[in-house]
């Protein structure tokens, strides 16, 4: 049999190998890391026996696969170690998930901090013992009855869930055994690098109504060195936690009376009006006009756009006139009625709306996370209607203005392109040339891209960009989906230059997707510490002591009439106190004024980005800061002062 390998050369044998004994033909060192295998596209255990000609990639921890591997293998060492320290431990489900592992499980007392310390030890003797790890598989019935015999109505559950004919597969390392599909490392000796670093609580497959279980997460490397830098950019995480940052500095609060719906406060608006004025303005610029729909629409408008159906449980509904309304999740229902307000032309097209919509949604109160996930949010909505030819031309339009706001911000992202998947409506034919025309857009535009198969929305496919934060942590917010859907279910038109009736073809997109989300992101992204353009307080005027408050005043003023978002602190309290309450607020700029600086009209300038920059005239200083405001510069922190 032939094997074709990831840089196209060829392995040929007399007889069937398995993944693992490939690899180890092809070196010694790739099967010391291997961590799976990638079988004619399909990711496959390493002990996978291969009988045909096929392409064959060795996974390694490198890959997004390999670490998944390599961290279930992690999943399963935990769940060991607790089984042999607390044995009465009901297991439930271990999976691997993004930058480590969690496992469900049932204790009669709950886990401590304490606890994952010992289990942490544990699982060290585990690894040092280099436990083979192997597979067998048993019939359905089989397996159920090993289940019950070693007490573990989880995982009986699980297997009863599954079709009567179906062969269930088990993973055992030393005394241990778990329902598993894998794939898994070959010994436990490779997972040296972890730790365990929180629990949750979880119910029982996401279920509130089911029996509460104790979630521990943890992570692994391969490396001490990459475990390390992981935790620190954890702990960093944690300084910049928005929620904790929010509270700091006076932006947004969450109350017990309203779960899931942000209270923004005086300084949070202004940071959010100005970014919704930057958004404005960019749109405008655009060629896109501003609409606003209302806030709650009758149940037909839902049902006719499918919401009603496979939408419902996550809406908030009420009852007018013995007539059933819903509070809108999304904007898009209300963009067409505005399209359908009046007859078209091909010469109205493209048409580009665009809408800050606020939305609800009801999320589980176990999902809810500061801004990052809540009940009511307002979307940065836009709705392109346009001819099939203008397809191509108007998703690069929106792709270059979706660069151009996290150009802004600094923020590195890829992109993905999500195809058809199983469920979807519509022809081959507008599939085909949606998903042709997404690609040919990014094509143009040079942006590299990954597909994924059978991941685009129901009513068509879409592109999604995922930004990546000053820690490294990926975000998906901004997306481009075609839509041939709700153009055919609201019958829309247009009239074409033959004069005959034509269906107009639509893109939803967002940019900042949730404009509180988005918030949340930058507030961690920065530390708090914003660009002066988008910065809630730009100035504080510090005089040096009270007889000096007037000429405080007189700057104060100046700056205000400049348009400059400016404070002044005229309390008792040490000049140096002044300014390091400045500092924490994360305010740019400071200005100190005393009697040197009144005989001059000039300000003694302190900032966050370079510390003592000396004494400027007022005049000049408000130039500086109006040029970099307008052109909403980022300046790089050169010293942080202490």
């Amino acid at each position: 049999m032939k094997i074709t390998l990831k840089d196209g050369s060829v392995k040929e044998y007399g007889q069937a190998m398995s993944v693992i004994d490939i690899a180890k033909d092809i070196s010694e060192g790739l099967a010391r890391v291997a961590c799976a295998g990638e079988l004619n596209g399909e990711v496959v255990d390493l002990r996978t026996v291969i009988e045909d000609d096929c392409s064959l990639n060795i996974l390694t921890f490198d890959s997004d696969e390999g670490k998944k591997a390599f961290r279930h293998t992690a999943s399963h060492i935990l769940a060991q170690a607790v089984k042999r320290i607390y044995p009465e431990t009901k297991l439930a489900i271990g999976p691997s998930i993004d930058n480590g592992f969690y496992y469900d499980m049932e204790k009669d007392t709950p886990f401590t901090q304490d606890d994952l310390e010992k289990i942490e030890k544990e699982m060290k003797k585990i690894v040092k013992e280099n436990l083979e790890i192997t597979c067998f598989t048993k019939p359905r019935e089989e397996a159920i009855a090993f289940m019950k015999e070693r007490n573990e109505p989880y995982k009986v559950e699980l297997i009863e869930d599954l079709p009567e004919d179906s062969v269930i597969s088990f993973y055992q390392q030393g005394e241990f055994v778990d329902l598993c599909a894998g794939p898994h490392l070959m010994t436990t000796k490779p997972v040296k690098a972890f730790k365990l670093t929180s629990i949750a609580g979880a119910y029982w497959r996401g279920d509130e109504h089911n029996q509460m279980l104790t979630r521990i997460y943890g992570t692994a490397f391969t490396k001490k060195s990459e475990l390390t830098d992981y935790l620190t950019m954890i702990e960093e995480a944690k300084k910049r936690d928005h929620r904790k940052l929010g509270k700091e500095l006076g932006l947004f609060m969450m109350r017990e009376e309203g779960p899931g719906f942000p209270f923004f406060l005086p300084k949070g608006m202004v940071l959010k009006n100005t970014l919704l004025d930057y958004w404005r303005d960019i749109h405008t610029k655009a060629g896109y006009v501003e609409i606003s729909t209302p806030i709650m629409l009758s149940r037909h408008l839902w049902e006719t756009s499918g919401h009603w159906d496979h939408y419902k449980e996550n809406m908030y509904t009420t009852v007018i006139d013995d007539e059933d309304f819903a509070i809108k999740p999304m904007n898009c229902p209300g963009g067409v009625l505005v399209y359908q307000s009046e007859p078209r032309s091909y010469r109205d097209l493209p048409l580009r709306m665009g809408e800050l919509g606020l939305v609800h949604r009801h999320e589980k109160s176990g999902q809810l996370h500061g801004l990052m996930r809540v009940r009511c949010f307002t979307q940065d909505d836009a709705h392109i209607f346009m001819t099939p030819d203008q397809i191509k031309d108007e998703i690069k339009g929106v792709a270059e203005l979706i660069d151009q706001v996290y150009s802004l911000f600094g923020f590195k992202y890829h992109v993905e392109l999500s195809t058809r998947p199983e469920d979807s409506m519509g022809s081959d034919e507008d599939w085909e040339l949606a998903t042709d025309s997404l690609r040919a857009a990014l094509e143009d535009l040079g942006l590299d891209y990954v597909v994924n198969e059978g991941d685009g929305a129901f009513y068509g496919p879409k592109i999604d960009f995922h930004l990546e934060d000053s820690l490294g942590r990926t975000w998906q917010c901004g997306t481009i989906q075609l839509d041939f859907q709700l153009p055919l279910r609201f019958d829309l038109h247009y009239v074409g230059a033959d004069g005959e009736k034509h269906r107009p073809i639509m893109i939803h997109r967002v940019a900042f997707g949730s404009i509180e989300r988005f918030i949340g992101i930058l507030i961690e992204h920065f530390a708090g510490a914003f660009p002066t353009w988008l910065a809630p307080v730009q100035v504080e005027v510090i005089p040096i002591s009270d007889k000096h408050l007037e000429y405080g005043q007189k700057v104060l003023d100046a700056l205000k009439d400049a348009g400059i978002r400016a404070e002044i602190d005229t309390r008792a309290e040490k000049m140096g106190y002044k300014i390091r309450e400045a500092q924490l607020q994360k305010i740019p700029y400071m200005l100190v004024v005393g009697g040197k600086e009144e005989e001059m009209n000039a300000v003694s300038v302190r900032s966050r980005f370079e510390g003592d920059e000396g004494q400027k005239s007022l005049d000049a200083f408000i130039t500086d800061i109006k040029k970099e405001i307008d052109t909403k510069e980022n300046r790089p922190i050169e010293k942080e002062e202490k």
